[in-house]
């Protein structure tokens, strides 16, 4: 009977054992992160897939994959995805749609979270509603003119442009049977109303009032660009990367475009002649807040996302995906200490830009407001509209958003 009893036990303990040891491996088991993000530049992808590994390599609770959506459907595929329940756990998602998706409760609350008390005021407030915080800023950029220096030369311009007026004749010296003087992306969608804010700000009107004389003077200021000839009617069709290709291909002596293009243009353009001045204003000088922040899927893997969270926001992390990319980090400790080679000198042009450039919103509307913009300034580039019918017809939209 003791014997039985001894064997009872011991068979007893090796299942308890048994047991907890599958506990203890199913705990262990790495678990999957999934991170949603646009950008089109393979410099770009690469970079973040290198911090990605190198996160993954660091420790074995999480593994994080990243899969890229393009940017037109990005808002489409999020806003889907939240219906049938199928996100990501992590997004990294331009600045101005953050608190439109805050508001629909797609976000997770990280207020106690994640740190921001180093960052940018701008940035952190894009990524927060009502007082809490649903997100982290992961860079700011801002739009700037750049031209080709040879192409200058050869047309003996000697002045940067500094007006609307001296930017349409400068763009007219410049343009010939296979060059245009000027590009910028046009599209239809939050890349194109981003790259139209600044010549609606210059006036000194806001995005909220473009029935305005300024609003309908910049419509007829782009609408001449275009009947002109100085601007391809192509730009309809460009996306920042495309107006990027296109300058670095000779194709175009001018454009308006942001500091992330700059690594992947010296990389595929080491001897093109070129530098960046402020965008040309009517009023005043003008450009627009860009950037992209991280927000966590409410759901979600929170505490995976978390954990990558803080591992990116790392100074060396931020410092090599900035480099990579670009872009001004929104943590201004960071951010203090960038740009200080001579090889870096270009940035601080679009530091000095910064001092003029406006944030988008932040407005949970804001994509509706956006909407509005760009339909009026592309209607008005087709020819579909007058500047002042377009003028109207965004105007009574963004009333109805906003009132």
């Amino acid at each position: 009977m003791k014997m039985k009893k001894m064997m009872a036990a011991l068979m007893t303990a090796a299942m308890a054992a048994g047991t907890l040891t599958g506990a203890v491996a199913n705990a262990e088991e790495t678990q999957d992160v999934t991170l949603w993000y646009y950008w089109e530049t393979e410099g770009h992808q690469v970079a973040l897939n290198e911090m990605i590994d190198k996160y993954n390599a660091s420790q074995d609770a999480y593994a994080v994959t990243a899969k890229y959506v393009p940017f037109a459907d990005f808002k489409k595929q999020l806003s889907i995805g939240a219906s049938a329940n199928e996100l990501p756990d992590l997004v990294i998602l331009d600045s101005p749609d953050h608190a439109s998706y805050a508001s629909m409760g797609i976000f997770a609350d990280i207020t106690d979270k994640m740190d921001v008390s180093t960052y940018f005021e701008g940035p952190v407030a894009s990524a927060t509603l009502d007082g809490v915080l649903y997100g982290v800023p992961f860079g700011c950029n801002c739009l700037s003119l750049f031209y080709n220096e040879d192409m200058f030369e050869e047309a003996g311009i000697t002045e940067v442009p500094t007006t609307w007026d001296e930017l349409q004749e400068t763009a007219e010296k410049l343009t010939n049977d296979s060059v245009t003087g000027l590009a910028f992306c046009s599209l239809q969608n939050e890349e194109g109303t981003f790259n139209f804010s600044p010549w609606l700000w210059s006036t000194g009107a806001t995005s909220y009032d473009i029935d305005s004389e300024g609003g309908i003077r910049a419509l007829t200021f782009i609408k001449n660009l275009f009947d002109s000839g100085v601007v391809s009617k192509e730009c309809i069709n460009w996306t920042q990367g495309d107006v990027m290709n296109q300058f670095i291909s000779g194709n175009v002596a001018m454009m308006i475009n942001g500091p992330w293009q700059i690594p992947t243009m010296r990389a595929e353009a080491p001897d093109l002649n070129w530098d960046v001045t402020l965008i040309p204003m009517d009023a005043q000088y003008a450009s627009v807040i860009g950037g992209e922040n991280y927000a966590v899927i409410a759901g979600g893997n929170e505490d995976g996302a978390l954990s990558f969270l803080e591992f990116a926001t790392q100074e060396e992390q931020v410092n090599f995906m900035m480099t990579q990319m670009g872009t001004i980090s929104a943590d201004k400790n960071i951010a203090a200490n960038q740009f200080s080679s001579e090889e870096d000198a270009i940035y601080k042009k679009f530091v000095e830009q910064m001092d003029y450039a406006q944030a988008r919103g932040p407005l949970p509307e804001w994509p509706e407001v956006s909407d509005a913009i760009s339909l009026a300034f592309n209607s008005v580039i087709t020819g579909a509209s007058t500047p002042e019918d377009a003028a109207a017809e965004a105007q009574a939209t963004i009333d109805s958003i906003v009132q």
